[in-house]
């Protein structure tokens, strides 16, 4: 079960099954992936949260009750939900913030740390518990490796053991950790932020963020040359540049 929430600028995906720690069903992924497509490509939503319903997870990872390993071959396309997933938020244009209003498993680990920004209460945990039941946490290696230590990330995967939210932090999965009172207070923060800044131009900066991600330094150096004209090309960075000069707050056309 997922919810839907507009307050813009934000747009608000909740999953919604705490009774069961919001399980990642492969069609829970699949709708997931077609709601961050729909913020995306609305022009009044500037920023993307996730977050789990309740107070004890955030998501525990992908749904086994639904017999994940009944048909290994003939579920190998719909097994491909988490990683369709994965790329709408890498191509989605908007900055995405990860409420972890708990504990972050599994699936639900790599989904918060897909995210730009992962805000989390002190009490959550995380982890790749997979190994424990006989799998392994295969799509959400991709966005691990990118965001930790690979000797840190390899380990978590081969012992699943769970970490804390600070030593999460600490490795790279984790922005910033905060008390539960403050949690909400933390991402209207963050919100708050990006919504006042240059979409346009946190579009462009977010893409070649993540496209000179693999790239070898020299390749990486002409790509960023490219986004840096694309940048100075902006209404909004003459609007931006104006607005300094002239001591105001700018006024972003988005363009």
């Amino acid at each position: 079960m997922l919810r839907y929430d507009l307050d813009l600028p934000r747009a608000t995906i909740t999953i919604d099954d705490p009774e069961r720690r919001n399980p990642l069903s492969n069609p829970a992924m699949a709708e997931l992936a077609t709601l961050v497509r729909r913020a995306a490509a609305d022009p009044a939503v500037r920023v993307i949260v996730i977050t789990g319903a309740g107070d004890q997870a955030f998501s525990a990872g992908g749904d086994l009750s639904g017999g994940f390993v009944d048909k290994p071959l003939a579920d190998h396309e719909t097994r491909g939900a988490l990683a369709d997933l994965l790329r709408a938020l890498r191509s989605c244009g908007k900055p995405t913030v990860a409420r972890v209003n708990g504990h972050a498993l599994a699936g639900g680990f790599g989904l918060a740390a897909a995210c730009d920004v992962v805000i989390a209460t002190d009490d959550a945990t995380f982890g790749t518990p997979e190994i424990k039941v006989g799998l392994w946490p295969m799509m959400i290696t991709a966005v691990l490796q990118r965001v930790m230590p690979h000797k840190a990330a390899l380990e978590l995967m081969m012992s699943g053991r769970r970490i804390s939210a600070d030593e999460a932090q600490r490795l790279g999965a984790v922005s910033r950790v905060v008390p539960r009172s403050e949690l909400d207070a933390a991402v209207d923060l963050v919100v708050a932020g990006f919504a006042a800044l240059s979409p346009a131009v946190l579009r462009l900066g977010r893409d070649a963020f993540y496209a000179v991600e693999d790239m070898d330094f020299d390749a990486a150096l002409d790509r960023l040359h490219a986004g840096l004209t694309a940048v100075a090309a902006t209404e909004d960075a003459a609007e931006g540049v104006a607005a300094f000069i002239d001591k105001r707050h700018p006024r972003w056309k988005g363009r």
